[in-house]
């Protein structure tokens, strides 16, 4: 008999997992409740393992191809010239910028034409309520239809709403890392390097290339005051602009992209991570920042991969033998996939605050101690450089990909 997934969120996770099932012999079925897929966000990276599995999922052609060009990570002082500069990284898993670079909307849109064809796709809807018999699941939709499926995932963000209606004992722990990202604009002066301008006060502007044309803008701020990423847009740009006011280089260029256009895009995101106890319960499993969102420093996309890449496979080991629709073939499945994943997703959350505060120094002293350094450092084995490899270079390589085998 044909398992049906039934999956919440099409951003990268979900679709990356409908991809893994499908070549399993699943029917699969992902639901997104924004009204068409998203194009917008920021860049990404892809690293070691991700890559693989990027590789695995026959995309390793076709995602560096939409990459964003970026070359290197360039810090630079007031006046828009270079304290330092650390060049792309050669390989997978080196350096600030790493060997591909994407936006996620770009990724998500590539994964998602490789499994259209073998995966129903529900935009503008959401699953708002869910009863597990034991032997499946009956998800209710906003709309009001019910589906059943043998196992249900939940592919959302790190404020995943699906989640709380099976596992509501999250832990969020938000860093106190404010980011605002938005789209602008590009001049004349943009070029192909992320350029990395800090403020005291803890307050650091950048701009990065993409391959649309325009440029992606990111105002980031330590900050003791939580709850900012729920305020509404209006309140969120009157707390950049008061934040930003004093700041110079490029900061009112980002600021004016708000005052022109008040419809411009503004995704603000107070930084935080997830802590669960366990990622499922009876058929219902969490995948990617919903079960475990690590924070600022560039491992969500690679462990979204892998965790698609192992939640499929294991779900598959098998099933040539016995019927993985079985009730406790599935909970042993769900329980190899957790061990197997929760050492790499405890790396990953081993964020220390001093170096938050090392890449945002909050004084005018600081900062003067953080270019100095910067332009001593000739390669990334300096002190400063070892912390700036640790937050651009998180252990992508980490985990050791198993080869399942494809049993459909």
């Amino acid at each position: 008999m044909t398992r049906h997934a039934l999956i919440s969120g099409a951003s990268i996770a979900g679709p990356a997992l409908a991809h893994q099932l499908a070549a399993r012999g699943w029917r699969t079925t992902v639901v997104e409740r924004a009204p068409r897929l998203r194009d917008e966000g920021q860049n990404i990276d892809v690293r070691g393992a991700g890559r693989e599995v990027l590789r695995r999922m026959d995309l390793e052609d076709a995602a560096p191809a939409a990459g964003t060009g970026e070359v290197g990570l360039r810090f630079v002082d007031d006046d828009g010239a270079a304290v330092a500069e650390f060049p792309a990284g050669r390989g997978d898993s080196a350096g600030g910028t790493a060997e591909m670079e994407i936006l996620r909307g770009e990724l998500s849109r590539l994964i998602h034409e490789r499994t259209r064809d073998t995966t129903e796709y529900r935009f503008d809807e959401q699953i708002r309520e869910l009863t597990d018999h034991g032997d499946g699941v009956t998800a209710r939709l906003a709309g009001g239809e019910e589906i059943d499926a043998d196992l249900v995932v939940v592919a959302e963000g790190t404020r995943s709403r699906t989640r709380d209606l099976v596992l509501p004992d999250a832990e969020v722990t938000e860093l106190g890392l404010q980011v605002a990202y938005l789209t602008i604009p590009r001049t004349n002066d943009d070029d192909r390097w992320w350029r990395w301008h800090s403020a005291p006060g803890s307050r650091s502007t950048s701009l990065r290339p993409d391959n649309r044309g325009t440029t992606r803008a990111m105002l980031a701020f330590l900050s003791d005051v939580r709850g900012l990423g729920e305020l509404d847009r209006d309140a969120q740009v009157t707390v950049l602009r008061r934040t930003y006011a004093d700041v110079g280089w490029q900061a009112p260029r980002v600021l004016a992209a708000l005052d022109a256009d008040e419809g411009a895009s503004l995704y603000f995101d107070a930084v935080a991570q997830i802590r669960l106890p366990r990622w499922s319960t009876g058929r219902t499993v969490l995948l990617g920042d919903a079960a475990w969102a690590t924070g600022p420093f560039g491992t969500g996309t690679t462990l979204a991969l892998v965790g698609a890449y192992v939640l499929a496979g294991e779900l598959g080991a098998g099933s040539d033998t016995a019927d993985t629709s079985d009730t406790a073939d599935t909970a042993t499945a769900l329980a190899r996939y957790e061990e197997r994943m929760r050492p790499f997703v405890a790396r990953s959350q081993d964020v220390k605050p001093a170096a938050l505060r090392a890449m945002n120094p909050r004084s005018a002293a600081g900062l003067a101690v953080q270019r100095r350094v910067l332009g001593l450092a000739g390669s990334l084995s300096s002190v400063f450089g070892g912390v700036l490899e640790k937050l651009s270079s998180p252990r992508a390589e980490a985990v050791q990909l198993p080869d399942y085998r494809l049993t459909a």
